[in-house]
């Protein structure tokens, strides 16, 4: 593969996950003023201060990009965004001076520290950047072909193990942009996915979405809930509040619900029947897959809601084979989506994965923080506030 010191790994900002534009839009109205902060973790344990000056040049080119004409045009054409942040986004720029990068201790640290609004489009690119130049310096032989080779054996053992399953309401989104091994492998993989597999619906990716003319698909991430921790005026209140404030943002659209925040229990004790029924569906993103949606569909019968009106969208780890076991549990009980990351864009023979992630860790200089369903995917150093999260929330020390 190509030598990323010597090109921009993202030439266009549209180049990140859906959701980052859809929660910029609701800070743009709602939080302007709001200052952040998100820090890089590497929870693969691999070392990688050695890419720092190229991960560096990449941001440095990263804050030299603009939304194009082209680009603003095509989001206008979506029934969700307002002329008011179109017109922001035109002008809008990113600040390489809010990423501090440093390789001086045992692993590769960043922070990015600066208003919300302005940190929040930093997380999907340079997630981007660090993968695709550690990919180029550990695997410079492996290419996009080698990705397509691969991905045509999955879904040969997708089919043949899918045989005599309906497969009607399979609906397959790539969620894969923030850890892809690189853009061309990205590419290659969705143009395929698009070219050879019915079930694949859409893409997270805005970029290809324009570009391919694909579905968008996202709402909102864990750090839409995070920062409303240290928003609201009770912790225990934040959860509805982000809630509510999404649905006052998109009222008629972009509906579902990201449950795993503090843990999926303590979410549907906020999930009441007003936001139930006002939202189409939950995300999973934590824990056990089968455990998740069996509490999603009891939430909504207790409530008198058909699980059938609503989607469930599962996005944890996935691969092709979980995703249709996930799929043969769930069939016709509910609709049925899955988010593929990973598993599709950074699945090369003899490359070892790359599990890092960027994470918010304050809001207005005070901390914030995830619970989740599942230990070890959160990023918080102040004990005493994870022990203030789980008291508001009613969660035990795990």
């Amino acid at each position: 593969m190509t030598d990323t010191g010597h090109i921009g790994v993202i030439d266009s900002l549209l180049d990140t996950d859906a959701y980052k534009l859809h929660m910029q839009q609701a800070i743009f109205h709602q939080y302007p003023n709001i200052e952040a902060a998100a820090e890089f973790h590497c929870r693969s344990h691999e070392d990688l201060r050695p890419y720092c000056n190229d991960i560096q040049e990449q941001v440095n080119r990263l804050a030299d990009l603009s939304f194009t004409g082209e680009e603003l045009d095509y989001l206008a054409t979506l029934p969700f965004f307002k002329a008011d942040y179109l017109d922001y986004l035109k002008r809008f720029k990113l600040d390489s001076n809010q990423v501090e990068i440093d390789a001086s201790g045992e692993q590769l640290t960043i922070k990015i520290t600066g208003k919300w609004i302005d940190v929040i489009l930093w997380e999907v690119p340079l997630l981007a950047i660090i993968s695709e130049v550690r990919s180029s310096k550990c695997y410079p032989n492996s290419s996009a072909d080698d990705a397509i080779k691969q991905l045509k054996e999955k879904l040969s053992d997708f089919y043949s193990k899918a045989e005599g399953t309906d497969l009607s309401q399979f609906n397959l989104v790539d969620f894969g942009s923030r850890r892809r091994f690189s853009k061309d492998v990205h590419h290659a993989v969705v143009d395929f996915l698009k070219d050879n597999m019915p079930e694949f619906k859409g893409t997270s990716n805005y970029h290809l979405a324009r570009t391919r003319n694909l579905t968008p698909v996202g709402t909102q991430a864990h750090e839409w809930f995070q920062a409303h921790q240290q928003l609201s005026g009770e912790l225990a209140d934040s959860q509805q509040l982000a809630l509510n404030r999404w649905l006052q943002e998109y009222p008629d659209s972009l509906g579902i619900a990201l449950t795993d925040c503090i843990n999926m229990d303590a979410f549907l004790r906020d999930f009441d029947l007003r936001l139930s029924k006002r939202f189409t569906g939950l995300r999973h993103d934590s824990a056990d897959p089968i455990a998740w949606g069996e509490k999603a569909i009891k939430h909504y019968e207790s409530l008198g809601i058909d699980p059938k009106t609503k989607t469930l969208v599962f996005s944890d780890s996935l691969t092709l084979d979980k995703a249709l076991n996930i799929y043969k549990h769930f069939a016709h009980r509910a609709n049925i989506s899955f988010g593929i990351g990973t598993q599709l864009t950074c699945d090369l023979p003899d490359v070892k994965t790359l599990n890092i992630v960027i994470k918010l860790t304050e809001c207005e200089g005070r901390p914030v923080a995830k619970i989740s369903d599942e230990p070890g995917k959160s990023i918080c150093r102040d004990e005493g506030y994870l022990t203030q999260l789980r008291q508001a929330f009613k969660i035990a020390n795990s």
